[in-house]
């Protein structure tokens, strides 16, 4: 639209000039025929040639053409016989020549003047826009304040100085311009020529670069990073040095921050007992701990930028890419937040159990696992030597408990044999001079030797077995007939001594789930501490009972009529090496307490308000299947 309303403008210009140029001819031509009487029927020329002239400096090279056709059509008009007068002829030629002069002339100034105008427009565009980049680049350097960007003349003086110099340093414009550059720096440094000496090292080397303490206008000192650049002129004339200067103490600060808290990280990492393995979330390795290298056998650089499957045995080694992309796919969580015991591979392929805890953490874009892991080697073989300990410590218990029930032992196996002996010399005796009634008698003796036999035989095994030692094996058990062989070895002498038993076994207190001998172990102490319990009491009566307990669990009851517990007893009862006995070692109950706990129950004592003493433990009780009626 602009471009349409411009042509429309030049169009009337253009018709304006021609108009204007008609209507001076035709001025001069009103002129010329006023003057006609003077002129002696001759056309002034000068008029019309002024016409042109005039058609010249008011429209240019084209009104001025105009201007001359028209002129000299009227100045021929105006003489009768205009071709036959030669000095007619000669006046018009003149009138041609001068006026093509002007439209020529016209037409170069034209030109001229074009010309001058596209200089002086572009000569006002470029300083336009030198004056613009002025004012840009001075803006930002002001804009810069983080950076103190200054000049320096030849000598050193300060001739340019921004914002930032003005914010970092404390010195205004115009209190800084012309000052030398040895005010930024400390009085030390200027009594030894540091200002100076850096200029020349900046002139010699082409730019001069440190790290180093300046001073600001109120005397502080800030560490500053300082770049000098001398600035030369075409002719290669030095016209001064260009300083940019950073304060970077704050950074400084941090990063010795950041130095320190590494080191004391590196530090815990290096003595910190769980080793640390930090992958990305394709499974490389990025960071490798010391403790994870004395765990596993690789050193760090063998390890890094490899995937942590290596660390691992199969089939885990080979699953490891696809748990983290499944991982990765759904979010779903199985190991990352807990903590597990797995199976890890050293460098030299043996096996290292160990628990495993895994975090997760994103930053800059990355996703990290770290895995903390406690190396279990040394404490699963404490753990099984331990356990072999306890198997130990516990059949030497039982062999000491049958050392100090050997009297009554001997005693009790004396009775079968004496009567087997007693059987067979009747017998003996009786086949002298058999006869039926006779032969029937010998029958029933040897009958009874028999049954005696047997018994000292139940008694040898149930011994033997009781003392064996072996591998602790858990089955499901009848709880009455584990009892029962139970009293058979614990109440050897007991009855000598007139203690009564009462058995209240409750039918539905059974099975149990249970190492048979070790049970029978905790009941044999059981017994026996409530026999040599109740040694000084009038009543003498030891009762078991059996009754549901917890869900799952079934309760078995060893009480006397004895004295009951002390106080200061009851509280250390289960210790290891308390013993109320002058000749015991303490370690019965403690025995008890290790068996019944390793068997998932617990044991205790009371003492009920009618005398005596409880003691109760528990046993994890085997639920069996109804039969299917249908």
């Amino acid at each position: 639209m602009e471009t349409r309303a411009d042509d429309r403008e030049a169009w009337w210009r253009a018709i304006r000039a021609y108009w204007m140029a008609m209507l001076v001819v035709a001025l001069a031509m009103g002129v010329s025929l006023l003057l006609e009487p003077y002129l002696l029927d001759r056309p002034t020329w000068l008029l019309l040639t002024i016409a042109v002239l005039a058609s010249a400096w008011l429209g240019g090279i084209r009104p001025a053409v105009l201007a001359l056709a028209l002129a000299t059509v009227i100045g021929f008009l105006l003489v009768d016989t205009p071709f036959r007068d030669a000095d007619h002829l000669v006046n018009a030629a003149g009138f041609a020549t001068v006026s093509a002069g002007i439209i020529l002339l016209t037409r170069r100034m034209s030109h001229w003047r074009d010309t001058a105008h596209v200089h002086e427009v572009d000569a006002g565009e470029s300083s336009r826009k030198a004056q613009e980049m002025t004012e840009e680049l001075g803006l930002l350097i002001d804009g810069a304040t983080n950076y103190a960007i200054y000049m320096l003349d030849p000598e050193g003086r300060v001739a340019i100085w921004n914002k930032g110099a003005e914010r970092i340093k404390g010195w205004t414009e115009q209190e800084i311009l012309g000052k030398p550059t040895e005010v930024f720096y400390p009085a030390e440094e200027r009594a030894n020529g540091k200002p100076y000496a850096d200029l020349d090292n900046a002139r010699a080397d082409g730019k001069f670069q440190e790290e180093g303490w300046r001073v600001r206008k109120d005397g502080s000192e800030f560490l500053a990073d300082v770049t000098i650049t001398p600035l030369y002129d075409e002719d290669g004339t030095l016209r001064g040095f260009g300083k940019v200067v950073r304060d970077i103490t704050d950074q400084k600060a941090a990063e010795r921050a950041i130095e320190t808290r590494e080191a004391q990280l590196n530090s815990i990492l290096a003595t910190v007992p769980d080793a640390m393995v930090v992958i990305d979330d394709e499974g490389t390795m990025v960071s490798f701990s010391s403790t994870a290298q004395r765990m596993f056998g690789y050193e760090e650089s063998e390890v890094l930028g490899k995937n942590v499957s290596m660390l691992m045995p199969s089939p885990d080694r080979e699953a490891h890419d696809s748990y983290v992309g499944r991982y990765l796919a759904t979010g779903e969580r199985h190991i990352i937040g807990s903590t597990r015991r797995v199976m890890g591979c050293r460098k030299d392929g043996t096996p290292v159990p160990h628990e495993l805890a895994i975090g997760e953490a994103t930053g800059g874009g990355r996703r990290l696992f770290t895995g903390f892991m406690r190396d279990l080697t040394q404490e699963e073989a404490t753990a099984a030597r331990l356990k072999e300990l306890q198997s130990e410590l516990i059949h030497v218990s039982r062999v000491s408990a049958m050392g100090a029930m050997a009297s009554t032992l001997a005693h009790e196996l004396n009775q079968p044999i004496t009567a087997v002996v007693n059987y067979v010399e009747t017998a003996e005796a009786l086949l002298e001079h058999p006869d039926a009634e006779t032969v029937a008698i010998v029958r029933e003796a040897l009958k009874d030797a028999a049954s005696e036999s047997l018994r000292a035989g139940q008694i040898v095994r149930r011994l033997r077995d009781f003392v064996a030692r072996g591998e602790v094996q858990k089955h499901v058990e009848d709880l009455p007939t584990l009892i029962r062989e139970a009293c058979s070895l614990g109440f050897v002498g007991l009855r000598e001594h007139g203690v009564e038993t009462v058995l209240r076994l409750d039918p539905s207190a059974t099975p149990v789930l249970a190492d048979r001998v070790q049970v029978e172990q905790v009941l044999v102490n059981l017994i026996r501490n409530a026999g040599e319990a109740m040694a000084e009491s009038e009543e003498r009566i030891l009762t078991i009972t059996t009754a549901p307990d917890a869900p799952g669990l079934v309760r078995v009851t060893v009480s006397d009529t004895g004295p009951g517990l002390a106080d200061v007893v009851a509280t250390q009862l289960f210790q290891a090496f308390l013993s109320t006995k002058s000749e015991g070692m303490g370690l019965g109950l403690s025995i008890c307490r290790t068996i019944v706990e390793a068997h998932g129950g617990r044991i205790w004592a009371d003492s009920p308000a009618g005398g005596g003493t409880r003691f109760h433990f528990t046993l994890m009780h085997v639920a069996l299947e109804e039969p299917d009626g249908g």
